[in-house]
């Protein structure tokens, strides 16, 4: 139990560190701690150029108060350092020999040990005389005459301060650039998870749209942002898969009332004709029925189609040139209905040549259903697609009507009653076929009957299965 109980927090810590919230979080600490890395490495250096200066100050101050003095006749030797002023103060002869000191360095070697040449007017600079446990920072001026002779400098230093050399102050910056980091991963954290909440809601609601059914829909926030038009997308998904679900509902029902018609209708004709004497004439029974097998077949085949359509088997694909497609198809069909080609040279495209055979065999049955007295079918190239167009010269289409035709199972008034034993499949799977080659179908405006355009796109080097 203990080592699932480390297993699942493993997990967890995993999922924690993963998520957006969690990289979020790490991102931001990162880049906020190498900011406030330099941030620390610049207060160091501020805090020790403050220091030197104001030691530096503090000496220059202390030494032109004391040569002033001994320039001035004021001071005779007399090296006493007033509160405030640099501790160490020195005259040191121009071959390096002390001749006064304060009392803080009374008796003691100059500060500064190289020997101090003549040319030398100032001195300024940090010094670590061997005497001393500390560094100090020196400022000297050379005096032109004094008590102890010609060129003697005046050296005062006071020593750098000690907070500069211990742990305090670097422990100091980095306990509130520390703090300060922990309250940057603490707002990251914080504020990200706010930001994720709605997402977190429209996960909830999308389980509980999984359990439920498809008719519930996810809040949208008035945010205004991406997580507001993520919401609306999701919605309208939903909104599509819905009517996707109540399109296949429709469909099984409406094709198990159209399969169970036809039979039903051979099963009562066949035990009929069973039941009668020997010598009874069966064969209109017989010759109904088969007529009946046939539809159901259509309707079977139809719907074999579709489904694998939908599921996108892949046919082999192969170049068809569209003029000869229509040559063969127009060839094989009887002349009930007269068909009038105008086929132009050059309309190869790329596609199934079974499956296009399918397309142009149902826009022809449909039209033969309607037309008059005659059928035009045309082939041309426009603008980089091939065109095929089926026209016959029948009722025609009405405007509002012409998307319902595509509808599965849709069939209006005038097909019914011309052709009461269809299946309302062939122009669906034709659009469908249509689709799958990167091409459309539509009805268009036509002066007599019904327009049915085909667009496939022109034939490109290469060739798969689709």
């Amino acid at each position: 139990m203990t080592t699932e109980r480390r297993e699942r927090a493993r997990r967890w810590r995993a999922r924690l560190l993963f998520s957006v919230r969690g990289r979020a979080t790490v991102l931001t600490v990162v880049v906020a701690a190498f900011v406030l890395a330099v941030v620390f490495v610049l207060l160091m250096l501020l805090a020790r150029d403050w220091a030197r200066n104001r030691v530096s100050d503090n000496a220059q101050r202390t030494a032109e108060r004391i040569a002033f003095d001994i320039a001035t006749g004021a001071n005779r030797g007399d090296l006493t350092v007033r509160p405030g002023e640099a501790p160490l103060v020195q005259v040191v002869t121009p071959d390096g020999r002390v001749a006064a000191a304060s009392a803080a360095v009374r008796g003691r070697p100059a500060l500064v040990r190289a020997e101090l040449r003549r040319h030398v007017l100032l001195l300024d600079e940090r010094a670590c005389p061997r005497f001393r446990d500390g560094c100090v920072w020196a400022f000297g001026m050379r005096l032109r005459e004094s008590p102890w002779g010609r060129g003697a400098m005046v050296v005062a230093a006071a020593p750098m301060p000690t907070l500069l050399n211990v742990w305090l102050l670097p422990l100091g910056i980095a306990l509130v650039l520390t703090v300060l980091l922990a309250l940057i991963a603490w707002w990251t954290w914080h504020t990200v998870g706010r930001t994720l909440v709605p997402i977190d809601r429209l996960r909830t609601e999308l389980t509980a749209v999984g359990a439920h059914g498809l008719d519930r829909r996810v809040p949208v926030p008035g945010t205004f942002g991406e997580i507001q038009a993520l919401a609306e997308t999701v919605n309208a998904t939903l909104a599509r898969l819905e009517e996707a679900s109540d399109r296949e509902r429709r469909f099984v029902s409406d094709a198990s009332h159209d399969l169970r018609n036809p039979i039903t209708g051979l099963q009562t004709r066949l035990e009929v004709a069973l039941d009668e004497p020997d010598d009874y004439p069966w064969k209109p029974l017989v010759r109904s029925a088969l007529g009946d097998v046939r539809r159901l077949n259509d309707i079977v085949v139809d719907l074999l189609e579709l489904s694998r359509l939908d599921a996108r088997t892949p046919r082999p694909l192969e170049r068809v040139d569209l003029a000869e497609l229509v040559r063969r198809e127009v060839a094989r069909r009887d002349d009930r209905v007269p068909v009038e080609t105008r086929l132009a040279p050059g309309a190869v495209v790329t596609a199934n040549t079974v499956r296009l055979g399918r397309v142009l065999g149902n826009l022809l049955n449909n039209a033969e259903r309607h037309a008059e007295s005659r059928i035009r079918v045309t082939v041309d190239r426009d603008a980089g697609d091939a065109v095929l167009e089926v026209l016959d010269d029948g009722a025609g289409i009405p405007p509002e009507s012409r998307e319902r035709v595509f509808e599965r199972f849709a069939r209006l008034a005038e097909s019914r009653a011309r052709d009461p034993q269809g299946t309302g499949l062939g122009l669906p799977i034709a659009r469908e076929i249509a689709e799958i080659y990167g091409g459309t179908l539509r009805v268009a405006d036509s002066p007599r009957g019904a327009r049915f355009v085909l667009r496939l796109p022109l034939v490109t080097d290469g060739a798969g299965s689709r």
